[in-house]
């Protein structure tokens, strides 16, 4: 399908997250560079597959959550740090925040995810989450509480045993001394049900050697300012009971944030539906792509590298649109699943590999740094790496 539009606009990307980066950076790089505008309300850009090394202190706040200015310093992208209030497909304009309303030629959007509360009472109000720096801050002031705390015994609790939740478990683990506790609840029956069999392999036995309480099949009834109350769901009329806490982070799932704007029309399982193209169904001058966006003719796991390579490729038909040609369908192509396991050590299954330990860490690192959206700051944290004994905990 060719695309009718006016091919002097501005491609609008809203959302910097690895989709909404990486095609602002990949369009930047085209010899018929088109006006790009990134419409990002942070300041900085978080590579969320990195905070766990961000909270232990393994890695730097300049590797892991640099910011947006030095990303895009001298690659001809306009940068407006605003939130987005309304999109107004028919008129092709993105309202935001402080009032700007903004014309598109193409529009790209790409504003991820946002905590999941599943209607639970006392989640917004009382669980840290993990997926800005802002967070990972918050969750160094709290284990140095608990660390520096009077207390003979305490608990720190983790909701959701997926990827976030177990990488998240055993990094505090290696953090907190011997009087916190580490519990983490799951309601299905085993950890990163989406998992690879040797990830969930390797985690089952770094959880196991870090005496983390695991609660599998297990719901989350109500949170509160110190105690949280669950229910087993392997025993038939079980009582639920109250488990006190120091802290509580909630890793148990994800929703799209979808701008208002949007008809609902084009949400399929709270997700905005595309062509296997990334296009808004019906809109051959809007794409969309990262957490929020699902085709259901071909659905992709909401991971960074899903993102990263939509991004990429979404350059490539954004260009092609604006010269006149046919658009290609986009294909993931599975470069494997990669997990912290507490400091030092990581988990790798995937290009061929099936491998754990601290050589896995060093791979899991280099992996990562090859995919810096910055090859300066690639550059030099791959130096700083090799200059230090990655051994700056917190």
């Amino acid at each position: 399908m060719k695309s009718n539009f006016s091919k002097n606009g501005a491609v609008v990307v809203v959302g910097g997250g690895f989709g909404g980066l990486t095609a602002a950076l990949s369009l930047s790089r085209c010899k018929q560079r088109p006006p790009i505008i990134l419409i990002e309300p942070s300041s900085r850009f978080n590579f969320l597959p990195l905070f766990y090394e961000l909270l232990s202190g393994e890695l730097e706040v300049w590797e892991v959550a640099p910011f947006y200015k030095t990303l895009l310093a001298s690659k001809g992208i306009v940068l407006i740090d605003q939130f987005v209030d309304n999109i107004d497909l028919d008129k092709e304009v993105v309202s935001t925040s402080a009032g700007q309303v903004i014309k598109y030629g193409q529009l790209v959007i790409a504003t991820g995810s946002k905590l999941n509360s599943f209607g639970i009472s006392g989640v917004n109000e009382h669980c840290l989450k993990f997926n800005k720096y802002q967070d990972v801050l918050t969750l160094k002031r709290v284990i140095r509480r608990l660390n520096h705390s009077n207390e003979n015994r305490q608990n720190l609790v983790i909701v959701g045993a997926g990827a976030t939740g177990v990488e998240l478990a055993c990094k505090v683990a290696d953090l907190v001394d011997a009087r916190t506790e580490i519990h983490l609840i799951e309601v299905g029956e085993n950890i990163l049900p989406k998992g690879r069999s040797f990830n969930q392999e390797q985690i089952q036995e770094a959880i196991r050697k870090r005496s983390i309480n695991l609660h599998l099949n297990t719901n989350v009834l109500k949170v509160l300012e110190n105690n949280v109350e669950i229910q087993s769901l392997s025993k038939q009329h079980s009582q639920p009971f109250s488990l006190n806490h120091s802290g509580i982070i909630w890793t148990a799932g994800v929703k799209s944030a979808i701008p208002s704007g949007l008809p609902e029309t084009l949400i399929r399982n709270g997700r905005v539906a595309i062509d296997s193209k990334l296009q808004i169904i019906g809109r051959n001058n809007v794409f969309s792509i990262g957490d929020m966006a699902i085709d259901q003719e071909n659905p992709c796991l909401g991971t960074a590298q899903v993102a990263m390579q939509q991004g990429e490729h979404l350059a490539k038909n954004v260009i092609a649109a604006r010269q006149g040609k046919d658009l290609t369908p986009f294909e993931f192509v599975d470069r494997g699943e990669m997990l912290s396991m507490g400091i030092g050590e990581a988990t790798i299954t995937g290009m061929g590999l099936t491998i754990s330990g601290s050589i896995a860490f060093k791979m899991r690192r280099m992996a990562y740094l090859s995919k810096f959206p910055n090859l300066f700051l690639s550059i030099r944290s791959a130096g700083s790496w090799l200059l230090s004994d990655g051994k700056k905990f917190i």
